[in-house]
């Protein structure tokens, strides 16, 4: 079976890159280029369901996307340390520059110094600028214009572009070699993670009826049968098992399986066999059980059990703050700060920069807390606000809890 490689990075790159990559037998790529790395977040969010692995052109797009906490497949990017940083010497120096009098950006100082160590070459005149989270690309051509008017190598495209007309810039380009390692490595990532989602994942459903049972089947890309004594046994694997519930954090198919009144219990087993996993949903059914009528449990090996979810009975008309903060994760008071928040939006869709600031976090934390509300059927998606500026648009949510 092929794996599917998403490559992200500037225009001129995707392409050479990614042939080199389809070279490696069962590999395929998808391209996916933008015009300045800061879009590179927003590439991979929109995209995260069609690959199996990500392979950035440079270390910013991948700390980028890093950061943005946006990266739910393994990933990988091209160092342009070593045989790179050497070969663009190379070049400066067959175009009579000297090459002792460099101003180099994102390449980490160590890794500059170790490459012009190894080619016998002094280190003194060089000016090195490793990357960082908080650089950008304006600090980044502030730092090579402060500077004397050294050549620049750069590894950015924006940066290439801004300073193309003062300066001799350089932009490296990743290497047939330093693409061959770093696909290398996210290969063994990306294959160890899919042996994982293929895990098989059982579980044992307790519910008043059938209604809605083979359709939750084939959302989890399973199959459905009858088990005996009122259950039913529902085969998939990992893979979408984990996609459905968050991280393994809830289940929201147990929320509407439990719409209808009565019971609603869920026990799932995740083993290398089908064996064991069955052993391991009897566990998580009767620990369901356990807490009462609408309840979904995840058991795994070495004795470890997750409450997906789980609902008590709530005063009609009232919201049970605890319960709802056991069900997707957070905390009672952050709870009432949303609903503070929805109040005084009287309706309208808040972005996710606004959520931040309310809650006092940062916005890739607003964003998985909306996530897990929006998992839980209490947030939805109402579509996006351009910022103004060159980072990811806001996405705007409406609160529903």
């Amino acid at each position: 079976m092929g794996i599917v490689i998403g490559v992200v990075g500037p225009h001129d790159l995707v392409d050479d890159v990614a042939a080199t990559c389809e070279e490696q037998p069962g590999v395929t790529t998808t391209r996916l280029d933008y015009d300045h790395e800061s879009q590179a977040p927003a590439i991979v969010e929109a995209h995260a369901g069609t690959v199996e692995g990500w392979l950035f052109t440079g270390v910013v797009p991948y700390m980028l996307a890093r950061s943005a906490d946006v990266l739910s497949r393994p990933a990988a990017f091209v160092d342009y340390s070593g045989a790179t940083l050497l070969s663009a010497l190379v070049r400066l120096q067959h175009e009579g520059h000297d090459i002792t009098c460099l101003s180099i950006d994102t390449i980490s100082p160590a890794d500059v110094t170790a490459t012009f160590h190894e080619a016998g070459l002094p280190t003194e005149r060089l000016r090195t600028l490793g990357y960082r989270p908080e650089t950008t690309s304006k600090k980044v051509v502030a730092f090579h214009r402060r500077g004397p008017a050294h050549p620049v190598i750069t590894c950015l495209s924006s940066v290439h572009e801004a300073l193309r007309d003062e300066l001799h810039v350089l932009r490296l380009a990743p290497s047939v070699h330093s693409v061959r390692v770093a696909l290398r490595r996210l290969l063994l990532t990306a294959e160890g993670q899919a042996q994982e989602d293929a895990q098989i994942a059982l579980g044992l459903l307790e519910v008043d009826g059938e209604e809605g049972l083979l359709r939750e089947a084939g959302a989890l890309g399973g199959t459905l049968a009858a088990f005996g004594d009122g259950t039913h046994l529902l085969v998939t694997t990992r893979g979408p098992l984990h996609d459905a519930t968050g991280g393994f954090t809830r289940l929201p198919m147990l929320s509407r399986l439990a719409a209808r009144g009565g019971v609603a219990r869920v026990g799932f087993g995740l083993g290398r066999s089908a064996a064991e996993a069955e052993s391991l949903a009897r566990r998580a059914l009767s620990r369901a059980r356990r807490i009462g009528g609408v309840a979904a449990v995840l058991s795994l090996r070495a004795d470890t059990d997750i409450v997906l979810e789980s609902v008590a009975d709530e005063p009609p008309g009232e919201h049970n703050l605890p319960v709802l903060a056991r069900r997707v994760g957070l905390s009672v008071p952050t709870l009432e700060k949303l609903l503070e928040a929805r109040d005084a939006a009287k309706g309208a869709a808040l972005t996710t920069r606004e959520i931040a600031d309310r809650l006092a976090v940062q916005q890739r934390t607003a964003r998985r807390m909306l996530h897990r509300l929006e998992l839980a059927g209490l947030a939805e998606r109402t579509g996006n606000l351009t910022s103004g500026s060159s980072g990811r648009p806001l996405t705007l949510y409406r609160l529903t809890l």
